[in-house]
């Protein structure tokens, strides 16, 4: 039990750190291969394998929980972003206006990011449930993959889409969208392996 708890501990946080990291790089916008792509879309994907760890090692409940856990230290994060980029710089240090000019603009991509983290993650631990209660613990790295083959394209369509379609061209934005797909897809293959890193708890649909 006690070995169980730890697991929880860890893979939930590093659940929530991961969604802070990609967060905050997702304000850079990079060019990998001729394709547009937000630099969270590199961390990002690991939080989908990481959930299905708190959720196999936790059940449905620590699943959820962690989610929202994430969304409200996503929003305090962004809140203490701008408390930060307002209140006034020290004058023998300097103006320090780079800190403002990058992190302050993180409010629209924390507002879509925390929308697309809830409703796709939701939806994962949804398909991620579904699969346990008709397959058991039997194939557990095409639960993970079938289980992300759904949420990836719904969560880089409605991140893009709230994070960049009224401020970047239609066409860079499509470009992220497929990306942030690939990428995504990619990284949760190279990461399957990572779901046998925990044990399973007697009723993962809890």
């Amino acid at each position: 039990m006690k070995k169980n708890f730890s697991a929880l501990i860890w893979v939930s946080g590093l659940y929530v750190g991961t969604q802070i990291l990609a967060d905050i790089t997702s304000l850079r916008i990079l060019s990998i291969g001729g394709l547009s792509l937000d630099g969270g879309t590199l961390i990002y994907p690991i939080t989908f394998t990481l959930r299905d760890l708190v959720h196999k090692n936790g059940g449905k409940s620590a699943a959820r929980h962690v989610i929202f856990v994430a969304a409200v230290l996503n929003l305090f994060m962004a809140l203490l972003f701008w408390l930060v980029g307002v209140l006034p710089p020290d004058p023998v240090v300097g103006p320090q206006e780079g800190f403002g000019a990058l992190l302050s603009p993180v409010w629209r991509i924390v507002f879509a990011s925390i929308v697309a983290e809830v409703i796709s993650e939701l939806i994962d631990g949804e398909v991620y449930s579904y699969w346990v209660r008709h397959q058991g613990e039997r194939l557990q790295w095409l639960r993970v993959l079938v289980s992300n083959s759904v949420s990836v394209p719904l969560d880089s369509i409605i991140f893009s889409l709230g994070a960049f379609a009224f401020d970047l061209d239609w066409g860079v934005v499509q470009g992220i969208i497929l990306a942030n797909i690939l990428v995504k897809m990619l990284v949760t293959f190279i990461s399957l392996p990572l779901i046998y890193a925990v044990p399973a708890q007697d009723d993962s649909t809890v």
